[in-house]
């Protein structure tokens, strides 16, 4: 399934039939709390299967995923990912290891997020999403606000932070 940025891979509560592999592209992941505030909380590369949370139960969408510009993406039935795991030995451990690489992946985020300067932390993220954007700016797919929640800065640093990059 190829979709096009802006368009929606899943909905928060959605309870889908199918699980997804992410083969190419990015996504982004918020959601919309109670209060209406609307955060951003995490980002899908290539290589993932998700929901994360639903590899071995399922369970309603945490977030919403949108794409972030073109991505391709396997689905992958529920009943038949649910009954392989059942069913197939070596399946645990394919899990087990999408779950490590996430939890490896996470680690790296909380690295980012300790380094030293919002510039050094803009400059990782800049960096680490390079590697997937294929030479598309940062600010073409992530708003200021949406950058900031990443780096744990406000939207006003972002601006400035832009702004003393391009001179």
């Amino acid at each position: 399934m190829i979709l096009h940025k802006g368009e929606v891979l899943f909905h928060q509560g959605d309870e889908r039939p199918f699980l997804y592999h992410i083969k190419s592209g990015l996504f982004k992941v918020t959601r919309l709390h109670k209060n209406g505030n609307m955060v951003l909380f995490n980002i899908l590369y290539p290589g993932e299967t998700v929901p994360h949370h639903s590899l071995i139960t399922p369970k309603e969408t945490h977030g919403t995923a949108t794409a972030l510009m073109q991505s391709e993406v396997e689905l992958i039935p529920a009943q038949d990912w649910y009954r392989e795991l059942r069913e197939n030995p070596e399946k645990p451990l394919e899990v087990a290891l999408l779950l490590q690489e996430k939890v490896r992946f996470m680690q790296q985020r909380l690295d980012h997020l300790t380094v030293g300067t919002p510039a050094e932390r803009l400059e990782l993220l800049t960096k680490w999403l390079s590697e997937y954007a294929h030479g598309v700016p940062l600010t073409d797919y992530l708003t200021q606000e949406e950058i900031g929640q990443l780096i744990g800065v406000r939207r006003e640093t972002i601006n400035r932070l832009l702004h003393q990059r391009k001179e």
